[in-house]
């Protein structure tokens, strides 16, 4: 199939477009050593050290060319307790982990897991200090992660416009020829270098987000390499694919009467509603204001994006009300302090690349106008946002291999967590992930809102349940449920333990979400 931009390119993705089996698991080049020293002024932390690896570009090739990746250790340093390695990532796609181990340490990682484990970060290939991509996105360009709200079939032609124009840049940018090999598959076989490089027969591992299917995958192509596996708010066993992107809608309505309830509980401070269901109201009032052009510069498109993603953490909401309170009474979008300054721009041109590169997506604008009208309908809040096109529709490249199929074949050794009304993962997809792995898997369900389990949300029995399994092996028998409690889970932490707590769960949430956030 030829794409408008593939000719562009030339012989970059024809031979990848040649790729007709799944890559083997494992390459016959020699696994690189591991030299351990200090981070960079950005990623240091106390008892965190960092090192980067060569891993091979293309894995059919293992002998070609090599690209970096960035890894960094917090080492237990209680030898008769420690049992191994686990890896981390952050979500995204395109978040970098190299912070992660310090940032799991500061948001109340459990010492009896310090003991356990060396917690490995790394940047996958792509971003961060690993080799980077990048399609060169402009300041405008670099809003969301997200589709717009589209109004009707007119504007996803319109978007579809823009997004080839973005497609275009990636396969036109300085880092075109690594374009193809950006994918869920290659960062898994890259993990697996990271093990062998460490000298481990097996790895265990912590996901959330997306971090959860590239968990998926790595169980998949490396199933005997597997220790304890983590997947916290699990995608579908398809990851952000068209399905993915689309269920963003479904997790918007999960988890929208969390905040209603919670700030009709608070009428006489933001003065929203005194029901939620006038709450919910208020939202489509402040929608319609904002699509009249009440407030310059924002229409109701950006107020749905900043409404999703400030549904992450419960935490958000006390800004997400002073937000909506300054729309509806003063017409102004207050200014709010950010979590971490990142490197947008690259850190979007990495996610275009793996979500792009992963698995093929429709390419007839038609297609995402059905699925917007339909999403509309069934998701009036965000599904217009959700089911819009994205620029993988003119993507330049073919995927180099097959999409790794998710399955049960392998130990029972995986522990999914997932929150009831979770809005960027939904419950549907985490099921839908479960089945896919069949006995491998336990799953437990927490009766929580929010993007997170563990150390996310302050849910005592999820929490507890990811513990015991990381440190003693024991998961429920069956998949199980945990009720809602009062919270409270780190209530011990000092004042300035918990500042450092939002801190960290911040940035791990800023690599997760989208980036028009209030």
């Amino acid at each position: 199939m030829t794409r408008s931009v593939l000719s562009r390119i030339g012989t970059l993705t024809a031979a990848a477009v040649t790729m007709a089996v799944l890559v083997p698991a494992t390459a016959s080049a020699a696994v690189s050593s591991v030299s351990w020293g200090p981070c960079p002024e950005d990623a240091a932390a106390p008892g965190v050290q960092c090192a980067t690896l060569k891993v091979p570009l293309d894995y059919r090739n293992p002998d070609g060319k090599t690209i970096d990746v960035a890894i960094s250790k917090l080492a237990s340093t209680k030898p008769a307790k420690r049992r191994g390695i686990m890896l981390t990532n952050p979500g995204g796609p395109g978040g970098p982990g190299l912070t992660m181990p310090a940032g799991l340490r500061s948001a109340g990682m459990p010492s009896s897991v310090l003991d356990a484990y060396d917690i490995i970060g790394f940047d996958p290939r792509g971003i961060g200090r690993s080799t980077p991509v990048t399609c060169d996105l402009k300041p405008e360009q670099q809003v969301s992660n997200v589709p717009p709200y589209a109004r009707d079939a007119a504007s996803v032609a319109e978007r579809a416009k823009y997004v080839e124009g973005v497609a275009k840049q990636c396969a036109d940018s300085k880092t075109a020829a690594n374009l193809p090999y950006i994918t869920t598959a290659n960062t898994a076989r890259d993990m697996d270098r990271i093990r062998e490089a460490l000298g481990e027969e097996k790895l265990s591992y912590y996901g959330v987000s997306y971090g959860t299917y590239l968990g998926a995958v790595y169980s998949t192509l490396f199933p005997r390499q597997t220790d304890r596996v983590v997947l916290d708010s699990a995608t579908g066993p398809g990851g952000l694919d068209t399905t993915g992107s689309r269920r963003l809608a479904e997790g918007f309505q999960d988890r929208f009467p969390d905040f209603a309830k919670w700030a009709a509980a608070r009428h006489a401070s933001y003065g929203l509603g005194r029901t939620p269901q006038q709450v919910t109201a208020k939202f489509y009032e402040l929608v319609a204001k904002l699509d009249g052009g009440a407030v310059p510069g924002v229409d109701g498109a950006a107020f749905r994006a900043g409404t999703f993603g400030s549904l992450y953490s419960t935490s958000s909401f006390p800004v997400l009300a002073q937000q909506w309170q300054a729309l509806d009474t003063e017409g102004v979008v207050k200014q709010t302090a950010q979590a971490q300054q990142l490197d947008v721009a690259q850190l979007l041109s990495a996610q275009l690349h793996v979500v792009c590169n992963d698995v093929n997506w429709p390419e007839k604008v038609a297609a995402y106008q059905r699925n917007v009208e339909k999403d509309r309908v069934r998701y009036p809040m965000f599904g217009a946002a959700a089911a819009n096109i994205w620029a993988c529709a003119y993507w330049p490249s073919e995927p180099i291999e097959p999409q790794v199929r998710i399955g049960d074949r392998g130990p029972s050794n995986i522990l999914v967590v997932q929150n009831l009304r979770d809005p960027a993962t939904p419950l549907s997809g985490a099921k839908e992930m479960r089945r896919a792995l069949g006995d491998r898997a336990r799953m437990v369900s927490v009766d929580d809102g929010g993007h997170g389990v563990w150390l996310s949300s302050e849910n005592a029995c999820g929490n507890n349940a990811v513990n015991r399994f990381l440190v003693d092996g024991k998961r429920p028998a069956h998949d199980t449920a945990c009720a809602a409690d009062r919270g409270g889970l780190f209530a011990s932490m000092t004042p300035e333990q918990r500042q450092e707590r939002e801190k960290a769960l911040g940035e791990v949430r800023s690599k997760q979400r989208m980036f028009g956030t209030f």
